[in-house]
């Protein structure tokens, strides 16, 4: 084998092993495959009283993504616990429940929410997307003890009738170079949106 085949093969090895090393990051980065998502707002006075709201990918693994089905209409001055349902169903004979993983993965994700202002008595303001240090309350954490967001409690104002928005989102915070992105101070500008939907609001 002569020394310029030689220096070919160990040229286009460099660039093999230099790609894979490019990708071996992006992995960890991977966002989660949705398909669907459902908000649950539950009437703390009667669990039987359920309003959601939906938003669904109409193409699977096309390039559409999730499209808002509808709006949100509370009742005023009624406490309410707000749950998701975050499903892939590519495969309709094995639907993968992404809530799970948020709650096996809650050290790296995120919700957070905004609003129009007024809308709720609790929290006040329009939440933690901008400005970041709105106030959300939250029922559940991380090993670290911060916020994750599978489970959060409204309660809507008290007298009026309010028209605005509700935007829900699904934050991704993997460590970097080990270095973990999701902090006490992290905000919705730190890693990548799973999920950014944004709902009209009407309470009355």
């Amino acid at each position: 084998m002569n020394l310029r085949l030689l220096a070919i093969l160990f040229a286009a090895l460099t660039i093999a092993s230099c790609s894979d090393d490019d990708d071996a990051p992006g992995e960890e980065d991977e966002l989660e495959v949705i398909t669907s998502v459902t908000l649950q707002f539950t009437n703390n006075a009667d669990p039987m009283d359920v309003i959601t709201a939906t938003a669904v990918d109409p193409d699977g693994e096309g390039i559409a993504e999730l499209q808002v089905q509808g709006g949100i209409a509370l009742a005023a001055d009624t406490q309410y616990t707000l749950t998701f349902i975050i499903l892939n169903a590519l495969d309709p004979d094995d639907v993968e429940d992404i809530g799970e993983e948020i709650l096996d993965e809650d050290d790296e994700h995120q919700f957070f929410f905004s609003f129009t202002d007024g809308a709720f008595d609790s929290p006040t303001g329009t939440g933690n997307i901008s400005p970041a240090t709105g106030a959300i309350n939250y029922n559940d954490q991380d090993d670290n003890g911060n916020p994750v967001g599978l489970s959060t409690n409204w309660t809507t104002a008290a007298t009026g009738t309010t028209m605005g928005t509700f935007t829900a989102r699904l934050q991704h915070q993997p460590p970097v170079n080990e270095t973990p992105v999701k902090t006490s101070t992290s905000t919705s500008e730190d890693g990548e949106p799973d999920f950014n939907l944004t709902f009209d609001l009407t309470i009355q």
